[in-house]
């Protein structure tokens, strides 16, 4: 295999390396219904995924106010925690990418909060992985779209933007590894369609044990 032009890759987590965003989906379609927002499942996939929770919370409030948008965000914690723990399974293929990633860097940075990720990829073996190299959302100004968070995961790990591949499922994440100057490889095997992940300098897949090949071949 050819060595690639990276020398980190930074993942997002969920719908990436945990396959959460099937249990948040259901969720917020049952919050939404009982909360007086309706939502469609693409308008979750569009509005919500890959979003920090502040983001999220504003527009709820913005939409139902300041009172059930916080009921709304205790809600959805303790309902997403119930099923995290009995159904949340890896994203397949990731096991078998991440133990031929031809990358000697890699870490996690996501919307998530650190304590999501500890049960999350707590729950599915991963955390060891990533031990010391995950990093989160609420420890920048901005959230994706911005490209604060992989900007931050980079300089953590001492490695320049311009070196660095990112690893998403969402049309936010996706712009927020171009906005910071590096490669974005979406991955359309989830939620979001395929045509709200293609862009500049982004790479399109929905198999995720293609990963590894596909970053040892991308364009320097």
């Amino acid at each position: 295999m050819a060595t690639p032009p990276f020398d980190l890759v930074i993942f997002d987590c969920d719908g990436v390396l945990v396959d959460s965003e099937p249990l948040a989906l259901r969720v917020c379609l049952e919050l939404g219904a009982e909360l007086g927002w309706p939502l469609t499942e693409d308008e979750v996939v569009d509005r919500f995924l890959g979003r920090s929770e502040r983001a999220v919370q504003s527009q709820i409030a913005e939409r139902l106010g300041a009172g059930l948008a916080a009921r709304w965000g205790t809600e959805y914690r303790t309902r997403l925690a119930a099923v995290i723990d009995t159904e949340l399974t890896v994203v397949h293929g990731i096991v078998e990418a991440l133990d031929a990633l031809p990358v000697p860097l890699s870490c996690v940075a996501s919307s998530g909060s650190h304590e999501k990720m500890r049960r999350t990829l707590g729950r599915t073996g991963l955390h060891d992985r990533f031990a010391g190299r995950i990093f989160s959302a609420s420890e920048v100004a901005r959230g994706k779209p911005e490209p604060d968070l992989f900007l931050h995961a980079a300089d953590r790990m001492g490695v320049a933007p311009d070196r660095c591949a990112v690893v998403e499922d969402s049309q936010y994440g996706v712009r927020a590894a171009r906005a910071a100057g590096m490669r974005a490889f979406g991955y359309a095997g989830g939620l979001t369609p395929a045509a709200w992940l293609t862009g500049p300098d982004t790479t399109v897949f929905d198999d995720m044990r293609t990963l590894p090949t596909l970053l040892a071949r991308a364009p320097a």
